[in-house]
């Protein structure tokens, strides 16, 4: 099987892979993709392309859809970057509560005056901040991130509300107790003194899921005065032009995002990072090696984890003479199809594992004789179906 890299990969994921692996610089010859930030909406994908992992949690370089309809299986690597995003979060909080920024950048005006120390004791009140300990803060999204910075900010000594509608039972068990968790986000607009935000970018007619621009005019009404907000998910989840004006008025007293752009880059009161949340060495080791261990447990057993266009999918390792995976669309009878296929070839099922996500429906099946092309062709003519592949 052959890999090829769109971006570098740090190589102790890369050395993860077996020897029944090889580097390919030819993407068009290529079993799985690897990908951090190349844009792929414009490549076309050969039919040897089975899988693509993204080294981090975003996908929008990525042709999900188009993809999908290829039968192509897209990962990405959630929680691997987490504690490296949650201790910029911090770090973020820290620079917007106390003006480091503005006192580090004051002190570099006066360092080649004389009498430094006498300078700095009689301007340094213009840089005075404010403590966080208890302080509010409101987490909305209890992902990977929200938690671990909920449960940091505990530690903080301040009072956190979270809020996720949708929390996970892995994020519910590793929610701190001293969380409070509230139904929804206007009650931390209206109780918090810091907000920040962890969610998806997600466009819903549905006000309580739809996450664009969700820090708009009317969400920052609903705040305190005052109020300092942390972006470090999603650049189009906050107003840019709604939030400029609240921090002219000072209802928002400082705007801290790992996203900058043309124009929150030149606004007054933003503390713009430029998306450093992922930039460790530690994060990157870890988003490569989750990268690498989901393409091989896909590749060798066809179990699918964390994909973001296809559903989770665990058959564990194969123990029959043969398994075959079939990407297939959402649709009724496909199953019946796909049994009565291989009753016509006089083919036993032992195990069968069937799961949907939306328009699209992966299916494994562990047969007691090895897969061959007479079987891999009959579930190709199915109608619905997208690709079919041998596992075993």
């Amino acid at each position: 099987m052959k890999y090829n890299c769109l971006n570098p990969i740090a190589s102790i994921g890369l050395n993860l892979f077996s020897d029944a692996y090889s580097k390919t610089d030819d993407v068009n010859e290529a079993d799985v993709i690897l990908v951090r930030s190349a844009a792929m909406h414009d490549m076309e994908f050969s039919d040897n392309l089975k899988a693509i992992a993204r080294a981090g949690a975003g996908v929008n370089n990525i042709p999900l859809d188009k993809c999908a309809e290829k039968g192509i299986v897209v990962f990405n690597t959630p929680g691997a970057n987490a504690n490296g995003v949650k201790e910029l979060v911090i770090g973020g909080l820290m620079l917007a509560s106390r003006d480091i920024i503005g006192g580090v950048n004051w002190v570099q005006t006066i360092k080649g005056e004389t009498g430094v120390g006498k300078l700095v004791e009689k301007g340094k009140s213009q840089f005075a901040g404010k403590e966080i300990k208890n302080k509010k803060i409101g987490v909305i999204g209890l992902g990977a991130i929200g938690v671990l910075v909920a449960n940091a900010a505990t530690h903080l000594g301040m009072t956190v509300y979270g809020c996720d509608p949708f929390i996970s039972v892995d994020s519910a068990w590793n929610l701190s107790r001293g969380v409070i968790h509230v139904k929804n986000r206007e009650d931390i607009y209206r109780d918090c003194d810091y907000i920040t935000i962890h969610t998806p970018l997600i466009e819903d007619d549905n006000p309580d899921s739809n996450t664009k621009q969700m820090i708009n005019k009317e969400a920052i009404s609903k705040m305190k005065d005052g109020v300092i907000i942390l972006n470090f998910s999603r650049d189009l989840l906050v107003n840019d032009a709604d939030m400029e004006e609240a921090l002219k008025s000072g209802k928002v007293a400082k705007y801290v995002t790992d996203f900058p752009n043309d124009k929150t880059a030149n606004m007054e009161g933003v503390i713009a990072i430029p998306h450093l949340g992922a930039s460790t060495e530690e994060s990157e080791d870890n988003c490569a090696m989750m990268a690498v261990k989901q393409l091989m447990d896909y590749m060798e057993n066809g179990n699918i984890k964390n994909s973001v266009n296809y559903p989770n999918c665990d058959a564990g390792i194969c123990t029959t003479e043969g398994r075959i995976a079939i990407l297939h669309r959402n649709i009724p009878k496909m199953l019946t199809q796909f049994t009565g296929s291989f009753s016509e070839l006089d083919v036993n099922i032992a195990n069968m594992v069937n799961k949907s996500r939306g328009e699209y429906a992966y299916t494994l099946i562990d047969i007691d004789t090895p897969v061959n092309g007479e079987v891999v062709s009959k579930l190709k003519g199915i109608e619905g179906v997208l690709n079919v592949r041998r596992v075993k």
